[in-house]
């Protein structure tokens, strides 16, 4: 099958690409409004794509046409977000934190979870939550009806058990990260683990 982006399929791209291109991490991100109340959204339209700097990008889309999302709001008034990641004892709530709340009403209230301060920015982390990275934003950039957010990682806390004093390698059975499939209610567990050695 093939498909034109250019021309009649491109109503058909979401869908596609979003069902296609998995597993993928899931970003769940904390700002803070004007009222300091704090708003946690899923994206999974994310990813980790550099270290020297550190660098993250993930794109909330439009609430509808020309107006964003609470998250892309609050980051443009403040410059700053967390990045936390959801393990299998998180995952309901944080696919909850996706539903549409009353204006100032916070996501986390809703689902039972509490924040912890950030130690270089605003924005508060999850503290139920067994990695965050607190960011500042580089950049962010519009195309077409697409915004991409890039950030810049300040600060990583990970939670004790998750990884390898000595090697900082990660013990998966304590981590057990959960991923995106297909939509609309797809996710994906991590426990099904395979090594392929890399060409010397």
């Amino acid at each position: 099958m093939e498909f034109d982006f250019e021309g009649k399929d491109l109503p058909q791209a979401y869908k596609l690409l979003s069902g296609l291109v998995m597993p993928r991490p899931i970003a769940w991100v904390t700002t803070v409004n004007e009222e300091g109340k704090v708003n946690a959204a899923p994206f999974s339209f994310f990813n980790v794509f550099g270290s020297r700097p550190p660098i993250v990008a993930f794109a909330p889309g439009d609430r509808s046409p020309g107006i964003p999302k609470d998250t892309a709001r609050n980051l443009r008034r403040t410059g700053c977000f967390v990045v936390n990641l959801a393990n299998e004892s998180l995952a309901e709530a944080m696919v909850a934190c996706a539903a549409s709340l009353p204006p100032g009403e916070s996501e986390l209230d809703h689902v039972g979870l509490t924040t912890r301060p950030s130690v270089t920015i605003d924005a508060p982390r999850i503290a139920e939550a067994p990695v965050s990275m607190e960011c500042t934003e580089w950049s962010t950039l519009e195309i077409g009806r697409n915004r991409l957010v890039i950030g810049v990682v300040k600060r990583l806390h990970v939670q004790d058990g998750i990884l390898d004093p000595e090697s900082l390698h990660v013990t998966l059975d304590a981590y057990l990260p959960v991923g995106r499939m297909h939509g609309p209610d797809g996710y994906t567990r991590t426990r099904d683990f395979f090594t392929i050695e890399r060409p010397k």
